[in-house]
């Protein structure tokens, strides 16, 4: 409706406004600002609802120029259309109004009807323009668009029943990283020729469109049997290019069963189909099938029931011993997490974590077992048995949390300890994701006092530099690193020299995943600090733990060694 419409005048005088307002309220909601400071904060508020801004240019505070340059560098304001209005008619302060951004021009004093015809037709011109781009075309490709192509695949779908049709949708694996090493035009350009792979395969037995990033989509009549080396092919055409070495595409096939599902639904398994065959090599392309439609089915239900599962207590964490080499005793504990669900049993955490870390509820999670891995050694305590240290993980998603030192201090002083009995692992991994954030975050939880493990070192891609930044104390080794590496000759393996690098950087070795008397010979030999592993004892509910640290208090007890 018209007069749901919005308007902003932004005009210092206040005869002005009150002008203009009685021209346009009649038609129009009509909202003021004084100067250029007060308008951005009104578009701040309800700048999607502003239909055109009527603009000053000479007012105090901010003038309208500033106000132009600062909404048109805004994603969300700059499309808004802007009259600008002034005593003055000359040519060039009309050619620098409209070479700032500015829709159009008008001069003092208002003639009602010019306004409200110039008004009008801007407004209508915007919003038809809006209207062609929203319903048709995505401007980088000339596919069609994310919300267009849904809906022509709905109507192709209805116009022909008696057709079989697949949805096929692609995904760079790499893809932020051929912006970072190219730049974003070469990435443009990447995505333009994407957009011209897929017009010639579907040609005329279908549509293509462009979904977001590096996502492209089409609908494509059932012609043929797909091939590995079909989309071989497709990405070795990509790789040809100057400004795409090594991209690695990724296909996902969904053959239309129910014409009824949402396109997008449609898309998405298609797109789940690609992720499935995400870091294998030489694999190109996956159809979306009972597998995978079981898998999403699980992960619904896990969804579902984990706010449930955490506030009735089916969550239990279990402790993994951790051992100190020199001496052969019990050094503490390192707590990992089980889901005892009442239908499925005793769930391992490869299981739901994963998930968990995709849809940000491992952050709760991790919170609980913080706080249950205090509670034990709270109970510990009060049992006069040593002070066992248990480490916990920090997962990536904590460490975006500006309260994660609060949070983490909190608990250990709710129970009583100090704040290096809980100590936290962070994987390798995390300090790559955006290493100047996590460096600031770890070294914020350093100067409160918390032990900070570098969880999975050998897996991910830290460099030395990194490593020198990070506040550390301990280098955690990957299980499957730390195994390939005691299977090598002495002088071929570069454990020694990690273990030298630590000692230089004055860092403990944790090595977890031991399962073999060699493997622990080995470490010993080059003097690794801890140990753990199932060669020492498998993770373990909390009671049996305790009756661990009882048993290693027995003078007569056998070592484990």
């Amino acid at each position: 409706m018209m007069s749901q419409r919005k308007i902003l005048v932004v005009e210092d005088n206040q005869i002005n406004r009150e002008i203009l307002k009685e021209i346009l309220s009649k038609e129009y909601q009509v909202l003021e600002a004084s100067n250029g400071l007060e308008a951005l904060m009104v578009l701040k508020e309800c700048g999607a609802e502003i239909s055109l801004i009527l603009l000053d240019i000479v007012m105090p505070v901010m003038d309208g120029y500033t106000f132009l340059s600062k909404i048109k560098t805004d994603p969300a304001c700059r499309s808004i259309p802007v009259i600008v209005t002034t005593q003055s008619d000359s040519d060039a302060d009309e050619v620098a109004a409209l070479s700032q951004g500015a829709t159009d021009f008008v001069v003092k004093p208002y003639k009602p009807q010019i306004i409200l015809h110039r008004v009008a037709n801007i407004i209508n011109l915007r919003e038809n323009a809006a209207m062609v781009n929203q319903l048709q075309y995505d401007r980088l490709t000339g596919l069609y668009n994310k919300e267009f192509f849904y809906r022509r695949v709905m109507d192709i779908l209805a116009e022909h029943p008696d057709k079989k049709y697949d949805i096929i949708c692609s995904d760079i694996e790499n893809f932020k990283l051929i912006n970072d090493i190219f730049g974003i035009p070469n990435g443009d350009r990447l995505l333009r020729e994407i957009a011209g792979m897929y017009k010639d395969l579907v040609r005329d037995y279908g549509i293509c469109g462009h979904l977001n990033a590096d996502r492209f989509v089409c609908l494509l009549e059932h012609q043929w049997e797909y091939t590995n080396d079909m989309f071989a092919q497709f990405t070795s055409r990509l790789n040809t290019l100057p400004c795409a070495k090594s991209v690695v595409m990724k296909w996902g096939i969904y053959a239309v069963e129910d014409s009824s599902l949402p396109a997008e639904k449609m898309c998405d398994r298609a797109l789940l189909a690609a992720r499935s065959i995400k870091g294998q090599y030489g694999k190109y392309f996956a159809c979306y099938d009972d597998a995978l439609r079981n898998e999403l089915v699980k992960e619904r239900t896990i969804t579902d029931q984990m706010e449930t599962a955490l506030t009735q207590g089916q969550f239990e964490i279990y402790l993994q011993p951790k051992y100190r080499l020199r001496g052969d005793s019990l050094a503490g504990a390192e707590a990992l997490v089980r889901w005892n669900h009442p239908e499925w049993g005793m769930q391992q955490p490869g299981s739901f974590i994963p998930l968990f870390e995709k849809n940000g509820f491992i952050t709760s999670l991790d919170q609980f077992v913080w706080g249950s891995a205090c509670a034990v050694m709270r109970a510990w305590d009060d049992q006069g048995l040593p002070p066992l240290n248990i480490s916990v993980n920090v997962s990536r998603a904590d460490l975006y949390k500006e309260d994660l030192g609060n949070t983490l201090l909190e608990i250990v002083q709710k129970h009583g300890l100090d704040v290096s009995r809980l100590p936290l692992e962070i994987t390798e991994s995390a300090y790559t994701d955006d290493p100047n954030q996590i460096i600031e975050t770890v070294n914020s939880l350093k100067k409160l006092g918390f032990v900070i493990e570098m969880d999975d070192f050998g897996t991910g891609y830290s460099s030395l530099n990194m490593l020198n930044q990070m506040p550390l104390d301990v280098l955690k080794l990957d299980m499957g690193f730390m195994q390939n590496e005691t299977a090598k000759p002495m002088n071929q393996g570069i454990l020694r020299f990690i273990m030298e690098l630590a000692r230089f950087m004055g860092l403990s070795v944790v090595a977890e995943g031991v399962e073999t008397r060699e493997q622990l010979e080995r470490l010993r030999e080059i003097g690794c600090d801890y140990v753990q592993g199932y060669y020492f004892a498998r993770p373990m509910p909390c009671g049996d733990f305790e009756q661990l640290i009882k048993k290693s208090m027995d003078p007569c007890a056998a070592s484990w060694d």
